[in-house]
């Protein structure tokens, strides 16, 4: 199995370290001190080092933060993470829904006569303190940035990652970071910007064609850089870790410390532009009247992956499904109750790793068997480790690093006979699924425009998910990418070479849970027979390559459509992954895969 590298805290651990950061918090004058998710960059994933909030609440899912009061420690956590907060937090901290309890609305009811609550700027952004700070006007609570409180408390914690850099080949980038530089410069002259600042370590990455492993699972490097109007990069990165990179980078990319980030931005030229939505407080106070505020200019231009990137992702598909089928023909072969869920993700990791292409998984993988299968983003541990009964679904969700793209596939397995109730629910799954990969809709609709499509069938029998239908995929880069998503609260309009999942759920707590994802990518529809089309369409192609389980689906509930589609789909699985598996594998691919 891959090395995990997860900080967390024990719920017996948790109390002793709240009191040690009140401690803190009171020699400081401060009445509370926020604990977010994240690190300098601002990335949605985090080293060890910046692990805090896991840390000190035990709490170890992608998103979330504490407030820490003096009498009491919220965790806000969204829909994805209700479950799972329960069994990880100790009873010292208090679990808070949210965005539906908002971090504004929670402080001044829990400091009705103010008070002063600490934040560290480098791990917040402009635009989350302007939606603080306009929710506690008038309330007389004062919001200080100081250093970080939690990392005074903090003796063991991990050093910063220093992983070594290396380069991403052309043939997998499909442009040189020359041309990237020069077109994005472009932009920037053409909007009056003389540099833009970027602290994402993906959109590094992406821009100057070099991939990293300070972040596990995520082929990404930790550091800053600046964009000039005329091209130029400034690099702030470890010198330790870009050993035999300067002829890649050029005459045009200069590498610095990051010690010297402060002060290279204090005295840049204005107008600079800044990502209200990633940049760290700290970069928008430095700069003061100097910025302007604008979309972070590798955000875009990243998401639309060019034709190598996509042909890199459809054949790193291939070979990621032909390993999925391998371990579903395994599974299917294996009586109920002799497995237990460690020994499916061994066994799935050890199928991935066949691949000399693969760098890494691309997140821990989920194996959630019954009552684990609802929550959501479950990861088995040896205490949790549960055997796969009769009666149970398996929820299976997984993904590959390689070289030429990233992958994320999600499946729900049978195991022995299940409740029809349970077949239903998957059906509906299953059909929104495919109402998603069936659609074509004009430019310039966004995630929030069409991604109801993929709950329909759910609601119509009045369940639905906590998660987004979909997220964007990075090509060998992050396998949540933004800034496109399959999301009620996205306005970002999806455009061809966009890489996003597919992914409608349904969860019983404490019963079972169902998830189906493909990756798809959008790209122009092609014209209808009759050509009268009055306006530009865009339509989805399909990237993953795995069967869905037939015994899960119940035919009479398909529409003739659903019942051709998912047939259509189960023989190109057939054809494509089948010459890749071995011959057990193949026979049961065949079974798998015939219609319905």
């Amino acid at each position: 199995m891959f090395q995990s590298f997860k900080v967390t805290a024990r719920p017996e651990q948790g109390p002793p370290r709240l009191a040690a950061l009140r401690e803190v918090l009171a020699a400081e004058g401060l009445d509370g001190f926020l604990v977010p998710r994240a690190d300098a960059h601002q990335g949605e994933y985090v080293s060890a080092h910046d692990e805090r909030l896991a840390w000190l609440t035990g709490f170890t899912g992608s998103a979330g933060f504490c407030a820490v009061l003096t009498g009491i420690a919220g965790v806000f956590i969204d829909g994805r993470y209700r479950t799972q907060v329960k069994s990880q937090v100790a009873t010292e901290f208090t679990p808070v829904p949210w965005p539906e309890v908002s971090l504004g609305a929670w402080l001044a009811e829990q400091l009705p006569d103010g008070g002063t609550v600490g934040f560290d700027p480098w791990l917040h952004t402009p635009g989350q303190l302007e939606t603080l700070e306009r929710a506690l006007k008038g309330r007389g609570i004062d919001m200080r940035a100081c250093e970080n409180m939690a990392d005074r408390v903090w003796d063991d914690q991990p050093a910063p990652p220093r992983a070594p850099v290396r380069v991403h080949p052309m043939e997998f980038a499909g442009e040189s970071h020359g041309s990237k530089r020069a077109r994005l410069s472009e932009d920037l002259r053409d909007a009056g910007h003389r540099a833009a600042v970027i602290t994402l370590p993906d959109s590094i990455c992406w821009l100057l064609n070099i991939r990293g492993s300070d972040i596990p699972r995520n082929p990404i490097a930790q550091g800053f850089a600046v964009l000039h109007d005329n091209g130029h990069v400034a690099l702030f990165m470890a010198a330790e870790k870009l050993d035999g990179l300067t002829g890649h980078f050029g005459p045009e990319v200069s590498v610095q410390n990051p010690d010297a980030f402060e002060n290279f931005v204090a005295g840049l030229d204005g107008p600079v532009r800044l990502d209200k939505g990633t940049v760290p407080v700290a970069v928008s106070d430095i700069l003061g009247d100097r910025v302007v505020w604008g979309d972070e200019p590798c955000a875009l231009p990243k998401a639309r992956k060019n034709e190598a990137e996509i042909a890199g992702a459809a054949a790193a598909h291939l070979r990621d499904g032909a390993a999925v089928v391998e371990l579903l023909a395994w599974l299917d072969a294996q009586p109920a109750g002799s497995l237990t869920e460690t020994q499916v993700v061994s066994r799935l990791e050890a199928l991935r790793r066949n691949d000399n292409a693969l760098q890494d998984i691309s997140f821990e993988t989920i194996a959630g068997t019954g009552p684990h299968g609802a929550i959501m983003h479950y990861r088995v541990t040896e205490e949790t480790d549960a055997t796969l009964e009769d009666g149970h679904l398996l929820v299976l969700d997984s993904g590959g690093q390689y070289l030429d793209g990233t992958t994320d596939v999600t499946r729900t397995i049978a195991i022995g006979d299940v409740p029809e109730e349970a077949r239903a629910a998957f059906t509906r799954v299953l059909q929104g699924m495919i109402a998603m990969s069936r659609l074509r809709w004009p430019q310039g609709l966004a995630g929030r425009d069409i991604e109801a499509i993929g709950r329909m069938p759910l609601w119509l029998s009045g369940q639905d998910f906590d998660h987004g239908l979909g997220h964007g995929v990075g090509a060998y880069l992050s396998v949540h990418e933004g800034p496109q998503r399959l999301s009620r609260i996205n306005h970002v309009p999806i455009e061809a070479g966009m890489i996003l999942s597919n992914e409608p759920g349904y969860y019983r707590e404490g019963a079972f849970g169902i998830r189906i994802e493909n990756l798809i990518v959008a790209q122009d529809a092609p014209e209808l027979p009759g050509g009268d089309a009055h306006r530009n369409m865009l339509d989805w192609r399909t990237l993953t390559w795995v069967p869905v389980d037939r015994r899960l689906v119940v035919r009479e509930m398909l529409s003739t459509d659903e019942r051709d589609w998912l047939n259509t789909y189960h023989a190109a699985v057939a054809e494509k992954i089948g010459p890749r598996v071995s011959p057990d594998a193949k026979t049961w691919l065949d079974a798998a895969t015939a219609p319905l």
